[in-house]
């Protein structure tokens, strides 16, 4: 017999949510194949077995939160007699059942944040009899620790954070996990819904607002599928995707610029080395990593566009942790980040930013590889788009879109002549960022910084 423990899944992270199990008590499962999906602040990531054997016992029912290092199922060998029925039954029912005053860190941890509310010495508006019995006052529960209905429940570090961040109320979702439990779904459901769920004012606040004067959002009209429909369920990596982006829209303001680049000076170099490059390191030269290089070096000279927004502060990173976002197969999307790109040249870019998208598609990254990125970089070019305002990757304050680069006569000097046209490679680059970091001067500053590096750097020292 062999125990399944929850692995550490980034330095970061502490405990995790069991969101679903690929095999049953008394399946077979092979070494590395897929055993279970769990959900961390981070990310959802599948887990594959490791060893091989038959899945005697699963101690962590589906919804569960625990903390890294818990036993979570039992693998025997295949002459293992699995768990009985009845005890298969009831493992997942007692877990979910206990899970709030049971057992797992996160049971403490609620308790430890509903505790400052009810022990921390507040004065009340009027003297308590001197013969009431000593029990807190009715105060509203933390929204990381209430649910549907009104109950004390335990929420997973995703649920948590997607409630916090978008100033959700958890009172007011319905939850449709093992014993009302609010899921990750049913939060990204709520915010899908224009922040229906948005805790109301306090009563002082409504009572001195003018009523006819309260602004109310209109919440989105609800669609009912018709015989004529489809309905296809987004994935979750689609549901995150499209509720970060939510958030972000509403946290910053957007502003769009965009310059035209000439790529002949990369072409130079680029198609010159391009079948050797290849050769050696098993994929394609394209235009991405020169963009990225240019984009590492202009950030030197304009740090503010490396930075995040604090509390009515600039925080000025004085490192790159440069985020590529890469496309899940039209499901979503996931930015697994290049950590220090300032001190990295322009194959080390390349070869890092290969092998960061061939593992993000397959599956295959850490969460720590996906989070701390301090400006994103989205090649929507490599789609085909020819002009794409970005959403912002917070809390970064900017966000460069790679737009397609099409062959356009341009006009050219010529020595010896005043003008002439030329057929070069052109393409946009266009940048969304946050009007409350810093004005369009600085920004336009930025992108004209780029479009110089990328049109007059000398690329032969750098492959």
């Amino acid at each position: 017999m062999a125990e399944i423990t929850l692995p550490q899944l980034g330095e970061t992270v502490t405990e995790g949510t069991i969101t679903k199990w690929f095999k049953k008590v008394g399946d077979t499962v092979a070494l590395d194949e897929p055993l279970f999906e769990v959900s961390t602040d981070k990310v959802d990531t599948e887990v594959p077995s490791p060893i091989s054997g038959v899945l005697t016992e699963i101690r962590v029912a589906e919804g569960d939160t625990v903390p890294v290092g818990t036993v979570i199922a039992v693998v025997g060998d295949a002459s293992s007699a699995p768990a009985s029925a009845a005890s298969a039954a009831v493992v997942p029912s007692t877990l979910a059942s206990s899970n709030v005053s049971a057992p797992p860190p996160p049971s403490a941890s609620v308790a430890t944040e509903a505790t400052p509310a009810s022990a921390a010495p507040v004065p009340a508006p009027t003297p308590a009899p001197a013969s009431a019995a000593p029990v807190p006052a009715p105060t509203p529960a933390p929204a990381s620790a209430t649910g549907s209905s009104g109950t004390s429940t335990v929420l997973s570090p995703v649920v948590r954070k997607l409630i916090a961040e978008n100033n959700l109320n958890a009172a007011s979702i319905t939850g449709t996990g093992p014993g009302g439990r609010i899921t990750r779904d049913d939060v990204l459901a709520a915010i899908s819904r224009g922040g229906a769920t948005t805790a109301a004012p306090a009563p002082a606040a409504v009572a001195s607002a003018p009523a006819a004067s309260a602004p109310q959002r209109a919440a989105a009209p609800k669609v009912v599928a018709g015989a004529r429909d489809e309905v296809v369920a987004l994935s979750k990596i689609r549901q995150a995707t499209g509720a970060h982006m939510v958030a972000s829209k509403a946290i910053s303001p957007h502003v769009l610029s965009v310059v035209e680049v000439d790529y002949a000076n990369v072409d130079v170099t680029r198609l010159r080395v391009k079948e050797e490059f290849k050769t050696q390191e098993g994929f394609s030269l394209t235009y991405l990593p020169f963009i990225a290089r240019a984009v590492v070096d202009a950030l030197a000279d304009f740090p503010h566009m490396n930075s995040s927004l604090g509390d009515n502060e600039l925080i000025v990173h004085r490192y790159v942790d440069l985020g590529i976002a890469v496309d899940l197969d039209y499901q979503g999307l996931l930015v697994p980040v290049v950590r220090d790109a300032e001190g990295k040249r322009l194959r080390a870019l390349s070869r890092e930013i290969n092998d960061l998208a061939t593992r993000t598609r397959s599956r295959h990254l850490s969460p720590d590889e996906i989070s701390g990125g301090t400006f994103t970089i989205s090649n929507n070019g490599s789609a085909g788009s020819v002009l794409t305002m970005p959403v912002i990757n917070q809390p970064q304050v900017a966000i460069l879109s790679t737009d397609a680069i099409s062959k356009k006569p341009v006009v050219i000097e010529v020595p010896g002549f005043s003008e002439s046209i030329a057929i070069h490679p052109v393409g946009n680059l266009a940048m969304a960022w946050d009007h409350r970091a810093f004005d369009g001067a600085y920004a336009a500053g930025f992108l004209s910084r780029v479009k110089l590096i990328l049109e007059t750097r000398d690329w032969s020292s750098e492959v």
